[in-house]
């Protein structure tokens, strides 16, 4: 089964995005193992904690370079991905030499309840993802506009088409990860 290291950049309990997220990986069970990252206990990013790295740095790097491929699902905050993200980023590629980041496929997604998603977030976040080396899936683009409605109690999605939608960019993802993926 493909191992995801899956990042969301909502730290918040009841997010929108890490419903977003579990519904995905309901979606993705049996062909997909979606391992979450632990992004609240990430420090900003500080050169000078090398010295004593915390623990949640090297869990960190250590679930990148373990997955097959990773899975951001991002807010937008400010008309870009929020601070932890970013953290995330800059963690990943030092110390200088062991970039956890290269070459890793990587598919980029958001859920907000506005019209456009989160587009811009996600372009922002795109850039920054080519710079550190990864392979970012750039289609099909997944803006999703959350309804609430759209997902039951347990957070299975309960709308078909945006089950059958989801389900088909699971398996362009799964492509991409086939033609990228070490």
């Amino acid at each position: 089964m493909t191992k995801i290291a899956v990042l969301i950049g909502s730290l918040r309990k009841d997010s929108i995005n890490r419903k977003f997220a579990a519904g995905l990986e309901k979606l993705a069970a049996g062909r997909m193992d979606f391992v979450h990252a632990d992004l609240a206990s990430l420090p900003h990013y500080n050169d000078d904690l090398w010295e004593n790295i915390p623990a949640s740095v090297t869990e960190l790097k250590a679930a990148i370079e373990a997955a097959d491929a990773v899975l951001i699902v991002t807010p937008e905050y400010s008309r870009s991905y929020p601070g932890v993200l970013k953290d995330a980023i800059d963690w990943g590629t030092r110390p200088w030499g062991k970039n956890s980041w290269g070459g890793k496929p990587v598919a980029i997604t958001g859920a907000s309840p506005g019209a456009i998603g989160t587009a811009i977030a996600q372009h922002h976040l795109r850039t920054s993802m080519v710079a550190v080396g990864t392979a970012v899936m750039g289609a099909p683009e997944l803006y999703y506009t959350y309804k609430p409605e759209h997902f039951g109690a347990d957070g299975e999605i309960t709308d078909e088409a945006t089950r059958t939608f989801l389900e088909a960019w699971l398996g362009s993802f799964a492509d991409w990860i086939g033609k990228t993926g070490k």
